[in-house]
């Protein structure tokens, strides 16, 4: 799937980003490191960000977790990424998890990104079941769920472990196939 909105572009990803997700990264070093530590971890260096992106290639391919990147269309920087993971076949379930850098907030991009991934995964990717999960404090988070029509489901109690290794709670969002619209 690909996808173009005004000068940017949703792109499965591919084994030429590596060095651009490094540098987004990198890049974002402060923004990602309480919710997107693992991601932050695996791409703090070129080497490291090559050994992450193989696997995901790789994992896309055999459908066990989907990564697209966001990449700004006149340099080609990567500005944000969704993944579509924690996928449970059988039951038809998946979690959205999004990051956008400090150069693209406040563009609406990932709302837009979002409703299109939203119905990739109902249609393609064979999913009944989306779930966000976000800081409520993550406000710009919460409002790309309730734009997308995602319900609020519940609090999770200590579910994220951020950089500084206290417990957070995070707040679980979910959207069904039936009543998306996404047939």
């Amino acid at each position: 799937m690909n996808m173009r909105f005004e000068n940017y572009d949703l792109a499965p990803i591919h084994n030429k980003d590596a060095w651009r997700i490094c540098d987004f990264m990198v890049s974002n070093n402060d923004r990602f490191k309480d919710y997107f530590p693992g991601t932050l971890k695996e791409n703090l260096n070129p080497t490291l960000s090559q050994l992450f992106v193989a696997r995901k290639v790789k994992e896309f391919a055999y459908k066990e977790e989907f990564l697209f990147t966001i990449k700004e269309n006149t340099n080609k920087s990567i500005v944000g990424l969704i993944y579509v993971k924690e996928l449970q076949k059988r039951e038809g379930q998946g979690e959205l998890a999004y990051c956008l850098g400090y150069q693209s907030k406040g563009k609406s991009l990932m709302s837009t990104f979002i409703k299109k991934i939203i119905s990739w995964c109902f249609t393609d990717a064979g999913l009944n079941t989306l779930q966000i999960i976000a800081h409520k404090k993550n406000i710009a988070s919460i409002n790309v769920a309730v734009n997308n029509n995602f319900v609020w489901k519940k609090t999770l109690p200590e579910a994220n472990q951020i950089h500084n290794g206290n417990f957070v709670d995070m707040e679980l969002f979910e959207l069904y196939k039936e009543l998306s619209g996404h047939y």
